[in-house]
């Protein structure tokens, strides 16, 4: 599964840094962070609630530009290991200087350069989704989109909402979203994760969004996901996240299979690949072992992925042609 390449359109920056890379920072810091790791060194929380705790206390030795210079160097090495040859990771610049414009501008020249090097030395290619935290909320997101589109451009590509779905509702965030828009940024938006199908409804119709980040319980609603399969909205799927926090039980469970035969655009994410112990070429052998997926439907959703990205024409012809070398006439 390795060697098959693949395209992550759901990644949290800061929530795919290896634990190793936190403790390092920590200790080079002085930062006590006792309890967010168990005896093993890997991430440890309860629920989704502690998990935003602890992903924001390991947050706090990420303090300058050439920490995240470090992070997005060590995400990068390991997404391109499991053969991820485009990413889109959420970046927030409420970890990046407090959302102020002139810090925003060095930490986000930090990223851009490690991931120039990274392209250099691994091949995999990275664009930014500036992301609001919706737990924040919606005062602090506007200062989030202007961040956004003061940088919009090659490589900031869109705008996001993430956090806590129970705080707030999609259309708080409207203002932020039409800042966004009007800087010609993509939008796409967590929703039904931990909501309901309605959920998934107000954050498509609400804020005008092209994909929705998780949007599995769209299930529950045979009319939602008729809709969304007519409108061609597509869902960020991220199976092992779901399951590690407990969304669904077990991966026979999880309808990304069922979501797929009803026409609904679907991709395959990892989230935060540490917290969750996943890696995207573990993703795709859960979802051959369980569901049956083989060359063909990797093809298929790799295709859904390159369609939906938030990057450039040229881009996507590059992309198009190392997915033809290995699935040529399956896609």
């Amino acid at each position: 599964m390795k060697e098959l390449p693949k395209l992550e359109l759901h990644l949290h920056l800061e929530g795919a840094a290896p634990p190793e890379v936190i403790r390092e920072l920590a200790a080079e810091k002085h930062v006590n962070l006792t309890g967010i790791f168990d005896e093993t060194g890997a991430y440890r929380y309860k629920d989704f609630v502690d998990f935003l705790r602890v992903y924001e206390a390991a947050c706090t030795v990420l303090q300058t530009p050439q920490d995240f210079y470090r992070l997005t160097r060590a995400v990068l090495a390991a997404s391109a290991a499991e053969g991820v040859i485009y990413t889109e990771a959420f970046l927030s610049p409420d970890f990046c200087g407090g959302r102020d414009l002139v810090a925003w501008r060095d930490y986000l020249a930090a990223i851009e350069e490690a991931a120039r090097d990274a392209e250099a030395a691994d091949g995999i290619v990275l664009r930014g989704i500036v992301t609001c935290i919706r737990h924040f909320g919606p005062d602090k997101a506007k200062e989030t989109a202007l961040c956004a589109a003061e940088t919009a451009g090659n490589f900031i590509t869109g705008l996001g909402l993430a956090g806590d779905e129970n705080m707030g509702a999609p259309k708080d965030f409207a203002y932020a979203f039409d800042m966004a828009r009007e800087a010609e940024l993509a939008l796409t938006a967590h929703a039904g994760e931990w909501g309901g199908p309605q959920s998934v409804r107000d954050a498509w119709q609400d804020l005008g969004v092209s994909r929705i980040g998780h949007g599995v319980h769209a299930i529950q609603d045979p009319a939602l996901m008729e809709a969304l399969a007519k409108a061609g909205v597509v869902l960020e799927v991220c199976p092992g996240s779901n399951i590690a926090l407990k969304v669904y039980e077990a991966w026979r469970d999880h309808p990304i299979d069922r979501l797929r035969r009803a026409g609904v655009p679907v991709t395959v994410s990892t989230d935060d690949p540490p917290f969750f112990h996943t890696t995207m070429s573990r993703e795709y052998e859960n979802l051959a072992h369980h569901f049956g997926w083989d060359l063909p439907e990797f093809a298929a959703i790799s295709d859904t992925a390159l369609d939906a990205a938030f990057c450039d024409a040229k881009t996507k012809t590059t992309l198009r042609a190392k997915l033809d070398a290995t699935f040529g006439d399956l896609s």
